[in-house]
């Protein structure tokens, strides 16, 4: 089998290959935020869950790195969509999308790049293909329900835990866990281990993003390639917030509050004022309790899957890695 450190060459090859396809279709000016956007880098973790998961079944990979490429496509059109609505500076330590050129470039650009990844998926080869089009179509639809619900969710004050769970789940969760169902579909897989995969990613990525709504606030902006601080700026709900204001109390609650309300602010000044208010409140030890629980899912549905050992092992490699960011 292929390592994780393989497989990520091999789709970092030939994402350079097709951006350098891409540089010669015209017009000129809406290839190039794509070229841009693909060219600043990323984990690349959910087209190499893809191939990782087909390379479960079958010795080569390469039937599956059109789909591959596909899911990475479309994760960075999100992206850009992502960066105007948030008003994000930076992504990858780079200015974003429609800083670089325009808002409308990014808009137009990230349209081509949803329809490019559909493109891309066709040429895969597999019986299963009309199986991976729907399963990839209905993962686009729950990430756009996703993004609304994230949207909405800025404009109110209280939000469940369980809505703020589902959210993440569709947003983030179900583009990972579709890369994983995908990649075994294509290679012909029993249906019962595809959707323990799937059930495998959704847990694993509700894990991920848990992990990012933590690092965002006690993360390192060197690390992560944003500045930190964003969701709290932008009053985000993130599981953080959310059990802050269920935990908090008097004047505590009060404060945090305010500053959730309060247009008026010296950025620096609210984001150390909201992470002392969490770190009162043990807000980073009840995350990462939170993420060790779904890590626990996962592998209560890793020990389900009825497959050898060494042809699950990078699997949990790659898992454990993007548990283990740093903080």
């Amino acid at each position: 089998m292929y390592s994780v450190a393989g497989l990520l060459k091999i789709i970092n090859t030939e994402i350079e290959q097709r951006s350098g396809d891409l540089k010669k279709l015209t017009p000129a000016n809406l290839y190039k935020p794509v070229d841009y956007s693909l060219e600043m880098g990323g984990k690349r973790l959910r087209p190499v869950l893809l191939l990782l998961s087909y390379n479960m079944f079958s010795d080569s990979v390469q039937n599956a790195i059109p789909a591959a490429l596909a899911i990475e496509i479309f994760h960075n059109f999100t992206l850009l969509h992502d960066d105007i609505m948030d008003k994000a500076e930076v992504r990858r330590n780079r200015p974003p999308v429609h800083k670089k050129f325009s808002e409308n470039s990014a808009i137009l650009s990230g349209d081509v790049m949803a329809f490019l990844s559909y493109q891309y998926l066709l040429e895969c080869k597999s019986d299963n293909l009309h199986e991976v089009l729907e399963l990839f179509t209905k993962t686009a639809i729950e990430v756009c329900e996703g993004q609304q619900l994230d949207m909405e969710f800025e404009n109110r004050l209280n939000v469940e835990e369980s809505e703020y769970l589902e959210m993440i789940r569709l947003k983030t969760a179900v583009l990972l866990a579709c890369g994983l169902k995908a990649g075994a579909l294509l290679a012909n897989a029993d249906i019962k281990i595809a959707n323990q995969l799937y059930e495998y990613g959704i847990n694993l990525g509700i894990a991920f993003q848990l992990q990012d709504d933590l690092l965002d606030s006690f993360g390192s902006q060197e690390s992560l390639g944003k500045k930190i601080g964003g969701d709290i700026l932008a009053n985000k709900k993130t599981f953080l917030s959310i059990k802050a204001l269920e935990n908090a109390t008097g004047e505590v609650k009060s404060e945090l509050i305010s500053w959730l309300k309060n247009a008026d602010y010296s950025p620096a000044e609210k984001i150390t004022a909201v992470l002392d208010i969490f770190n009162k409140l043990n807000i980073r030890e009840l995350t990462e309790q939170k993420i060790e629980s779904y890590f626990q899912k996962c592998t209560t549905v890793f020990q389900q899957i009825n497959m050898g050992e060494k042809q699950k092992l990078q699997l949990q490699e790659i898992s454990k890695g993007m548990l283990n960011r740093v903080h």
